[in-house]
């Protein structure tokens, strides 16, 4: 076989891509239980994106992708027309169609730390100068903030008695997070641990 033939024999050979790119992280929050806000103290990235071109670049989509992961994690949350929301009309309409309909991430959504590392000695021998491309995963990494959120209210919950599993649904708006925390104004309000707000604009 040549390596162009189709079907059943040739369904697990090829590169596709010669540019898959990974990396980890980590972040830390704060989050007030009273108002259901949040602030991201830190986050620390480490990217294999091959033997950089240009670091400063790289370094730079890694940054902006994260924080649109954020967004996306916390704030971007999809508002349909439905049963819970008969205000939006016609029904099944998406009403948060851009950034005049939800928050977007800003300055301040950014980590007060905020550290990106780009590993070294991780050549990519099937590309231009062993570089490797950014992509999606500095934007999933993001979700990190999310889990860092449902970590902090675990703890709070904890703290309060509030001991059973509960459901956080993505993203973690502060109006999800208030009503997760456990207490007796989120229950006073109807929130049990699998209650969750949706979208009251």
């Amino acid at each position: 076989p040549d390596g162009t033939e189709t079907g059943p024999d040739n369904s697990f050979r090829g590169h596709p891509f010669n540019y898959f790119t990974q990396g980890s992280c980590f972040s830390m929050v704060e989050v007030d239980l009273l108002t259901g806000d949040h602030s991201v103290l830190r986050s620390d990235i480490v990217m294999d994106v091959g033997s950089s071109i240009n670091p400063a670049i790289d370094i730079g989509q890694i940054e902006g992708a994260f924080v649109q992961g954020v967004g996306w994690s916390t704030t971007e949350e999809l508002i349909w027309g439905d049963e819970e929301h008969e205000w939006v009309k016609p029904r099944g309409r998406l009403f948060t169609q851009g950034p005049g309909f939800y928050k977007p991430p800003a300055f301040n959504d950014m980590p007060a730390e905020f550290n990106v590392t780009l590993m070294d000695g991780v050549a990519n021998k099937f590309a231009v100068m062993s570089s490797k491309a950014i992509g999606e995963p500095p934007f999933a990494m993001g979700i990190s903030v999310f889990f860092a959120i449902k970590n902090a209210l675990d703890e709070a919950r904890q703290e309060q008695g509030a001991k059973e599993e509960f459901i956080l649904m993505h993203p973690a708006t502060s109006e999800r997070i208030r009503m997760a925390v456990g207490d007796q104004i989120a229950a006073e309000g109807g929130a049990g641990p699998s209650f969750q707000a949706k979208g009251s604009y």
